[in-house]
């Protein structure tokens, strides 16, 4: 799989943009892992793939931290 294979596989599989926060999150995951298998094996774009995994990787654990705050704050007062 190419660089460019892994941007067209993972936009026909990307969440609607108000889809929920958990949603994005896995989406997020998968596509760091798909970028970093992408870096080893398509060896012209290496530099490029790690970036777009990295990327991918820090969009997820922002969602997770904001799902984290979220979670706190729905249990407090209760």
């Amino acid at each position: 799989m190419t660089l460019k294979d892994a941007h067209e596989a993972l936009g026909r599989v990307m969440p609607a943009p108000d889809a929920e926060l958990s949603r994005w999150q896995v989406f997020y995951r998968v596509s760091a892992e798909v970028y970093a298998r992408v870096a080893e094996v398509d060896r012209g774009h290496h530099h490029e793939a790690l970036y777009w995994a990295q990327r991918e990787r820090e969009k997820g654990e922002e969602i997770a931290r904001s799902l984290t705050v979220q979670s706190s704050e729905d249990g407090e007062g209760g």
